[in-house]
């Protein structure tokens, strides 16, 4: 039994989505591409497809499972489960005009021509916001509609920003925050399903990781409990008495986001000979 995963082809989310598999231990030989690649050591095969034909594909069964931008699963509605916001590759939809425009707020946009490739969103945005504008449906270089007189506005996935503002662009409205997601047919067969939990099981322990420091320092004894009081860890930091007396070693998880503030706190209260690696996995 395989489990087959609807994958992008190429662009970002493909070289993020690679990446993960990677880390959660799917081996793919993709030196010769080809469209469906077996992994190696886990039963599971990789569609490559275009990331909107994605969400039908899953829908339908041709893929058990896929990895998807939000956006696109959302503006192709197609029957299937959100299994899990995978974080990466965000994005936002938003609303944008030519550079010198006046713009004060959403009216702007009454009767107004915007350009996008995203109909069904911005149609659904703009009726409940009550505007009423000519949505012109165009796939690809959305963002030179307005130079071209092609329309007054457009409305396209929006990242760092840069793409607006090379073709004289600004954003006004987010209309929605986007990022991967696991979808994952609404019909699966147990052996699937179990699978996909085993799947999602690596992907948490990669992600988990993701964020954390594994920190290695030796403490005076005396100060151990302000220092566990720091280091909290999972559940409480491993401590191990040193040869030394008066000292231990102390063995524990952060993160790292307050690496530093951490570590500023450690060094005040004595600890010495501070290790900090990088976490590959943790299962939890």
């Amino acid at each position: 039994m395989t489990l087959r995963i609807a994958v992008q082809s190429k662009g970002r989310l493909f070289e993020e989505t690679m990446e993960l598999l990677q880390e959660a231990g799917i081996k793919l030989n993709n030196k010769k591409r080809t469209l469906l690649i077996p992994a190696k050591g886990f039963p599971i095969e990789v569609l490559f497809l275009r990331d909107d034909d994605i969400p039908q594909a899953v829908a339908t069964g041709v893929a058990d499972i896929g990895i998807v931008g939000e956006n696109e699963f959302v503006e192709k509605k197609e029957d299937a489960d959100i299994i899990k916001r995978l974080g990466f590759s965000s994005c936002r939809l938003s609303l944008a005009i030519p550079k010198d425009e006046n713009y004060k707020d959403i009216t702007w946009f009454e009767g107004k021509k915007i350009a996008t490739s995203y109909p069904f969103i911005l149609k659904q945005f703009l009726k409940k916001s009550n505007i009423t504008s000519d949505i012109h449906v165009i796939t690809g270089s959305v963002e030179i509609s307005p130079s071209i007189g092609l329309a007054d506005a457009i409305f396209d996935i929006v990242s760092s920003g840069g793409t607006l503002v090379s073709n004289r662009l600004k954003e006004v409205e987010v209309v929605m925050q986007s990022e991967a997601i696991l979808i994952a047919n609404k019909t699966l067969s147990k052996e699937k399903q179990c699978i996909l939990n085993d799947l999602i099981f690596r992907i948490e322990s990669v992600q988990t990781a993701s964020d954390k420091k594994y920190i290695m320092l030796n403490a005076p004894s005396e100060k151990l409990q302000e220092i566990i009081d720091v280091l909290p860890g999972m559940k409480s930091p491993t401590v191990t008495p040193l040869a030394t007396d008066g000292w231990c070693s102390v063995q524990s998880v952060i993160d790292d986001k307050r690496f530093w503030e951490v570590i500023s706190r450690l060094k005040a209260l004595g600890a010495e000979g501070i290790i900090v690696l990088p976490i590959e996995k943790m299962i939890l």
